[in-house]
């Protein structure tokens, strides 16, 4: 551990001053408040608002303003019932070319709770894209919590790359110093020019791994690609003390997912009001103002009033497959509701055990580094007093490498697991991380 203790100095010390000094919470509130995922779902959540203003539009009166010039190739005549000799047979009833205009309104009055229940199920589908936003925001703060912790492991681990450098090159000196005292062959030598070489390439590989990752927190953050970002640490540990049987009963009251799908299955328990409705009459009235151009006409100026009922007797099939279809799509989604509670315990309890099983991982690779770094110091010593072989302590650089390699992604997993375990039982991560 003192090894790993020197290796985040040196991380902290050789970080790029000029680089952002970034929180994980204000990253969090960035990708939750203005993030690309959750700003397409609030636009998905306009379209539904226009949905339920569109849903209520039955209830507000039609109003139509219409005029049109009529030609007739013949004017219109009414024959006369007398025969008389010089009377006329027919008289003129209408012009031939006339003029007409006016103004309708129509008013529903009661359709038997069809266009209540299409407003009730506009409003549920209203609050599904509601709950479907805070889901996104959700996995957009999910993420970002492994972006964020991707980069963090990527420092550490272009630590132990670049310790892996100095150890080679530190025994680079000694096989030197050995060869030039006649001690060792030259090919002891070109096997610590050829490793140290291998392990200089593994550093650029580490160094181009953290500039990626870099630029996916940038990306997430709607910042330019190459800009510098210096991840400050996570101290919180938000998940401590959470039982499984807590996590299974937050995760089944709380999640988004769960929420939105009670949410459809409500619009469409409405849907199915709406098209059993189509059975049963609806009730209108309807007035309006007419002018029809006509000099042989007493009143060519009206008004009108009309109060009716309209009754679907038969649409060709068209209304019962409509319940039928909504019937099927309502049982369909109980059942996928259902699916969806088994495997949201399901997924809690695999975060649960994966949270555990890390925790171990990280004791397990205290220990495996504490001993890579006394074998190291151990075979540096017998070679230096011509006991031990260049091979050995090659293999002993690149075995406390792999172990510290291994605890840092250790911890860095257990951090992982612990927002997998808070999002898989539905709380709130900003909220969690922010404290």
């Amino acid at each position: 551990m003192k090894r790993l203790s020197l290796i985040l100095f040196a991380t902290l010390l050789s970080a790029p001053p000029t680089g952002h000094a970034l929180t994980l919470e204000e990253g969090l509130k960035t990708v939750v408040e203005s993030g690309r995922d959750v700003t397409i779902a609030r636009s998905d959540e306009d379209v539904a608002r226009a949905s339920v203003s569109l849903a209520r539009s039955p209830w507000m009166p039609f109003v139509d303003l219409y005029g049109r010039e009529t030609w007739l190739r013949y004017q219109p005549e009414s024959k006369l019932p007398l025969n008389l000799p010089g009377a006329p047979s027919s008289i003129p009833t209408s012009q031939d070319q006339f003029l007409t205009y006016g103004v309708k309104a129509t008013q529903l009055l009661y359709d038997f709770g069809k266009t209540s229940s299409n407003i009730d199920a506009a409003s549920s589908g209203l609050r599904s894209r509601e709950l479907e936003t805070e889901r996104v925001k959700s996995q957009a703060a999910l993420d970002f919590i492994g972006a964020y912790l991707d980069l963090l492991e990527s420092d550490k681990l272009l630590s132990v790359a670049n310790e892996e450098v100095r150890n080679y090159e530190a025994h680079k000196k000694d096989t030197e110093a050995r060869y030039r005292a006649g001690v060792i062959t030259k090919n002891e030598v070109l096997q610590v020019d050829v490793t140290l070489a291998d392990s200089r390439q593994r550093l650029l590989t580490a160094e181009n791994r953290r500039s990626i990752r870099e630029s996916k927190i940038n990306s997430l953050l709607l910042r330019p690609l190459n800009e510098r970002v210096r991840a400050e640490e996570i101290k919180a540990s938000p998940a401590a003390g959470l039982t499984l049987e807590e996590a299974l009963s937050g995760a089944e009251a709380t999640r988004p997912v769960l929420k939105e799908m009670d949410a459809v299955i409500a619009a469409k328990e409405q849907n199915v009001r709406a098209a059993q409705a189509e059975y049963l009459p609806t009730f209108y009235v309807s007035g309006g103002y007419e002018y029809s151009e006509n000099r042989y006409q007493v009143h060519p100026a009206n008004w009108s009033a009309i109060a009716g009922v309209n009754i679907n007797l038969f649409s060709g099939g068209a209304s019962g497959s409509k319940v039928s279809l909504a019937r099927a799509e309502l049982r369909s989604l109980r059942l996928t509701r259902e699916k969806m509670l088994d495997n949201i315990r399901l997924e809690v309890k695999s975060a649960y055990l994966d949270l555990r099983s890390s925790e171990q991982k990280v004791e397990v690779s205290k220990t495996a580094v504490a001993q890579a770094e006394e074998n190291l110091r151990l075979q540096q010593i017998r070679y230096r007093e011509g006991v031990g072989t260049a091979t050995e302590v090659l293999d002993a650089v690149t075995l406390l490498t792999t172990a510290e390699s291994n605890s840092w992604k250790a911890l860095y997993g257990v951090k992982r697991a612990e927002s997998a375990l808070l999002n898989a039982a539905g709380k709130d991560l900003v909220g969690m991380y922010g404290k």
